[in-house]
């Protein structure tokens, strides 16, 4: 069965993408014009938001006034864009926190629009996204993607459109400078000892890597792109990174015996305090992986998540493949699961407007009827705890973190007792709306219990506010025991999450 999609995207239609990286924030808008973007405005800021990591998972507060201020800005400039345009994510450093939230709320009321929190591998594959996009490679032709962030490092092979391999690592330019330089003082016996365990961290998907093979590697964002413009002010290359240029880079910092007294050609100083920390981690690369030439592409996860837009509101929604690939995946009934969720958009059609429910309502709906057996595989004792862990951390492409926690509560509260703390993780903009398709799903699942291939008779849903009032037909409810008994314990279950469910004959 089609979800119905948002509504679909027309030429002249404006997009933006915010970026809230570990370093930099960075906002790009773009204009939709005959299935291409066209970059209409593009706004950065330093914001140096992995500077405020504390090593427990806290957030220093004094960070949080220059974050939420660039957010101010950012959304003065989007103000105007339905939320369907905007797509806003959050990546290593928000990762780590111990209370996401905390900080997100603030952030989102900042910038008028939700944020997303993305997981590393999911990052890698926007970043390649936008690389591929900005810089098509070569039919046939494998490329190797890197990107030094604040706080982690991806690295992708790629062909085509589409990333093979992704990876995500603990490492940045801020992250690293503070565990190697921490005190502000470099020489070569720290840099040595250093890129030994950095390369020690390559060497996990090293060996893959290698016998996957590529023809080329680019870089992205501000680490690589601020080594490279070091290499062509120092004359020792044209348009690249070579592994030469990379040594004599690296020989003429550790001349230096602090990072504020660092000058090198080319070299900002808003970029100073933290790029030995970057070089580190494009030396360990280099070594580890054998790269000898590193292009430079202007385009990044931003641009990445732009046509990531674009693809959500056509046919080609990566998520909705994925979703498939989990049915294969973990043999899941496609039957079974096309019954349970026919019944649920039925019953969500029915709900959507007296509970103003939405599109991504009824796409998170409609995957989670999809999969919602996914913990069958394990065991079928407990089989909705089961798949409810398998969704929250599998990788899962095109899903954000917040997506994957948001469709995990959805399936695990499929059936049994409610669990509110399975909701925890869920955006509070979101939790009224998510709560509710919880209802809708667990009706659903139960009217299909028997795995019954007959057609369901018409159920009649009326809802307002926390009240349910569900119709069946007489004659089908007396020659369905099991499914009224199940009506019945149902009803007990939503008494004690708040809500009231009638049920009446037709």
């Amino acid at each position: 069965m089609p979800i119905e999609a948002t509504p679909p995207l027309k030429d002249g239609d404006l997009l933006a993408a915010v970026d809230l990286g570990s370093n930099s924030f960075h906002m790009v808008v773009a204009r939709y014009l005959m299935g291409q973007l066209r970059i209409v405005d593009r706004i950065k800021e330093t914001v140096r938001l992995a500077e405020g990591l504390d090593g427990q998972g806290g957030l220093d507060p004094a960070v949080m006034p220059r974050a939420l201020d660039c957010l101010a800005r950012f959304g003065q400039r989007i103000r105007s864009l339905p939320a369907p345009r905007v797509r806003a994510i959050a990546t290593n450093t928000v990762r780590q926190l111990a209370n996401p939230q905390a900080f997100l709320m603030p952030a989102e009321t900042a910038l008028g629009h939700g944020i997303e929190v993305v997981a590393g591998r999911e990052e890698a594959r926007l970043i390649y996204l936008g690389v591929a996009h900005g810089n098509p490679p070569d039919p046939g032709k494998r490329r190797l993607v890197m990107d030094i962030g604040g706080g982690s490092t991806e690295v992708i092979i790629g062909e085509g459109l589409e990333a093979v391999e992704r990876e995500s690592l603990q490492m940045g330019c801020i992250a690293t400078t503070r565990r190697f330089f921490g005190d502000g003082r470099i020489n070569r016996k720290r840099w040595k000892e250093a890129r030994i365990e950095l390369a020690a961290e390559f060497q996990q998907f090293a060996e893959a890597y290698r016998r996957r093979g590529w023809q080329e590697a680019m870089g992205s964002s501000g680490t690589i792109k601020a080594i490279c413009d070091v290499s062509v002010k120092m004359k020792l290359t044209k348009v690249s990174i070579t592994d030469a240029s990379l040594a004599t880079i690296r020989d003429k910092l550790l001349d230096f015996d602090t990072l504020d007294s660092i000058k090198l050609p080319g070299l900002s100083s808003e970029r100073r305090p933290i790029f030995a920390g970057g070089l580190l981690v494009l030396d360990a690369a280099f070594g580890a992986l054998g790269i000898e030439r590193m292009y430079v592409s202007d385009h990044a996860m931003r641009e990445g998540v732009l046509y990531d837009l674009i693809g959500r509101n056509r046919q080609d929604d990566p998520r909705a493949e994925s979703i498939r690939a989990l049915q294969v995946r973990y043999d899941i009934d496609p039957e079974q699961a096309a019954r349970v969720e026919a019944t649920a958009m039925s019953l969500f059609d029915q709900a959507e407007l007296p509970w103003g429910l939405d599109a991504d309502n009824r796409r998170l709906l409609a995957w989670a009827a999809r999969i919602h057996e996914i913990g069958l595989a394990i065991a079928h004792s407990q089989y909705h705890q089961h798949g409810a862990y398998l969704v929250e951390h599998s990788d899962i492409a095109g899903f954000s973190r917040t997506e994957q926690q948001t469709l995990a509560a959805l399936v695990r509260n499929q059936r049994r007792n409610f669990n509110p703390a399975s909701f925890d993780k869920v955006p509070d903009r979101l939790m009224a709306n998510i709560q509710r398709c919880a209802l809708l799903l667990r009706l659903a699942v139960l009217m299909h219990r028997s795995h019954d291939s007959d057609p369901l008779p018409v159920v009649e849903l009326d809802v307002d506010g926390d009240e349910l009032l569900l119709r069946l037909p007489k004659r089908w409810l007396d020659g369905h025991p099991l499914t009224r008994l199940d009506l019945e314990t149902e009803r007990e279950l939503l008494e004690g999450f708040g809500h009231k469910m009638v049920l009446r004959t037709l």
